[in-house]
């Protein structure tokens, strides 16, 4: 009986940069295996915050709103008007967490939209039949749009990357490397709106009342700007690809290239049925958008804010009802056409599958909602953003240098703290007022906050992702392993920091609008 082979293990890195880099991320990964699941972790903050806040009232401490003139002082969580507000107001926390009803609303539609096969076939669509100079541009823009299928993107798209690069001749494992990379480091820049908008906008909005209470932040607040960074960070991973990492010996798989089979080809293909549901779905698209933009011309228009505005109008405001309708509308043409959809239960049904996804965020939501809860009555959030702006003021820095420093701070957390509404949560309360103070609008803190949330995604062990694309790539090439794939994601993740942190600035430094605020 013959010996069971053992596939050869990955060689380390001659790079001396690369070597330090895992060893590096083996300790975040070390660290990041201790530290409770989110859920758990937001609980424990709420506990430090409440013995903080006992300690720091009891010294007496406090601050004057820059504002107002008014003094804050710090509330005693451990009081009994703070125990009466953690008891009695743990459903109202939660129920008036600003993301939890926009998040679902929007979700509606997205599940009609997913379920019904629109997002699959659109993806394949878009990478079929590509040029192969265009392949790499081509599959790292599609990643860019499936972000509006929120973390089914990975599932969907890593394989069908291997695919459509093994039809064009290439190395599947390359075509895995850069859906993965596209989806994770471009993660917070789309063409078009997606749930992360709401998510954000409404945690911005949130932070933001505890400068004005009266100030919000919108969903298509950043979309200028995350319109623009899809384009750069699908350039960018495209030349850093083709012209670098596309030239490496180590990318052949186990078994030579060769030509797709029947049941390959089919999963990459458009059927005819498909194409034209597809471009009937784009007419009923183009026909949504051109409905809302006509019923907005009218000064008198009731989607028009107050005296015929368009930033304070229904439509903005209502971006999450406007959204999980589109996407609720072109799912369920699709799904009648293709015949995914036969009746009227099967979109309800779409929705319920669609909810029943978003349980571990709810669940998350609810912890999250407490803590905000806590932080915000003890005043230690109000505290902690006007020292820390005086502190800004004293040093004189310039905005960009302060926002480059919050990219630095916001990348080296999302390597532990993976989920970006998680880490946000943790990070607005905080850095949202102390810059509103400073003269920096929340709008672009979020934005800059995009940018160091998406980077790091595709190099951290934390990330379940990284474990689900390595095991992608596994598949073509037993041998990789978490060194392997880190060796292709750190100098692309690298590359694309830099890079779209400069365009940041320069965004920033000529003033153009990051969206609709």
């Amino acid at each position: 009986m013959s010996a069971t082979a053992i596939p050869p293990q990955p060689t380390e890195p001659q790079s001396r940069v690369l070597r330090a880099a895992f060893r590096a991320f083996a300790g975040i990964e070390k660290v990041g295996n201790k530290l409770p699941n989110p859920f758990w972790l937001f609980w424990i903050l709420a506990g430090v915050v409440a013995v903080l806040s006992a300690v720091l009232a009891a010294a007496g401490v406090s601050a004057v709103h820059p504002g107002t003139d008014e003094t804050i002082k710090v509330e005693n969580l451990l009081s009994r008007d703070g125990i009466t507000m953690a008891v009695e107001g743990a459903v109202d926390n939660f129920a008036a967490f600003p993301p939890l009803a926009t998040i679902l609303t929007v979700m509606f539609g997205i599940a009609v939209a997913e379920k019904s096969g629109l997002f699959s076939a659109l993806l394949r669509r878009m990478v079929a039949r590509v040029p192969g100079k265009y392949l790499t541009f081509a599959l790292s823009m599609t990643a860019m749009v499936s972000h509006v299928a929120g973390d089914a993107a990975y599932v969907t798209l890593i394989p069908l990357g291997a695919l459509v690069f093994r039809a064009a001749g290439r190395s599947p494992v390359l075509g895995c490397i850069v859906a993965y990379v596209s989806i994770s480091a471009g993660y917070d820049a789309s063409p078009s709106l997606t749930t992360t908008d709401v998510l954000l906008s409404g945690i911005s909005t949130a932070a933001a009342h505890t400068i004005d209470a009266d100030y919000v932040v919108t969903p298509v607040a950043n979309y200028f700007f995350g319109l623009a960074s899809s384009v750069l960070v699908a350039l960018v991973i495209t030349l850093v690809v083709d012209k670098v990492l596309a030239r490496r010996r180590d990318l052949e798989p186990d078994e030579s290239v060769a030509a797709l089979n029947a049941d390959e080809r089919e999963a990459i293909e458009v059927t005819e049925q498909q194409r034209r549901a597809l471009r009937v779905t784009g007419l009923v698209a183009l026909g949504f958008i051109a409905f809302l933009v006509a019923a907005m011309i009218p000064s008198s228009s009731p989607l028009r804010g107050e005296h015929g505005g368009i930033v304070d109008s229904s439509l903005i405001g209502g971006m999450a009802l406007v959204l999980g309708l589109f996407f609720a509308v072109l799912g369920t043409v699709y799904g009648r056409m293709t015949g995914t959809f036969s009746a009227s239960r099967d979109i309800i049904a779409a929705m319920v599958d669609g909810t029943r996804s978003m349980a571990p965020i709810l669940v998350l939501f609810f912890a999250i909602s407490q803590f905000l809860a806590y932080f915000k009555w003890t005043n230690i959030g109000d505290i902690l953003a006007v020292k820390g702006a005086e502190t800004l003021r004293d040093l004189d820095m310039s905005g960009w240098t302060v926002l480059v420093g919050v990219a630095v701070l916001i990348t080296f957390m999302n390597l532990v703290i993976t989920s970006g509404s998680a880490l946000w949560a943790l990070a607005a309360p905080v850095i949202v007022p102390m810059l509103m103070l400073i003269g920096i609008e929340p709008e672009t803190t979020q934005a800059v906050y995009r940018v160091a949330d998406s980077v790091t995604n595709c190099v951290t062990p934390m990330s379940p992702y990284f474990v689900m694309a390595l095991g992608f790539i596994q598949q073509h090439k037993k041998s990789a392993g978490i060194g392997t794939l880190a060796s292709f994601t750190i100098p692309i993740a690298a590359v694309v920091w830099i890079v779209w942190v400069a365009f940041f600035v320069a965004w920033y430094l000529l003033g153009i609008p990051f969206g609709i605020s």
